[in-house]
């Protein structure tokens, strides 16, 4: 039973090298990985300053409101 196992993680392995190597060689796949990586960089930026204006309404209905209570 342990030798299917070791030829089963040698298979993945092998499948894995060639996989990552035709890939990494690979001009669209390389021009659809800095496309994407730019996209989520733009998406976590709008997210961020999504988070800051929100931050930002809080806090000033939190002033509004104590300004109600005096």
């Amino acid at each position: 039973m342990a030798g299917g196992n070791f030829l089963g993680r040698l298979l993945s392995y092998v499948v894995n090298e060639i996989v990552v190597e035709g890939l990494a060689n690979n001009q669209s796949f390389q021009r659809f990985a800095v496309r994407t990586n730019k996209a989520i960089n733009e998406m976590s930026n709008k997210a961020a300053q999504a988070k800051e204006g929100i931050l930002e309404q809080v806090k000033e209905a939190s002033r509004n409101k104590d300004a109600f209570k005096r």
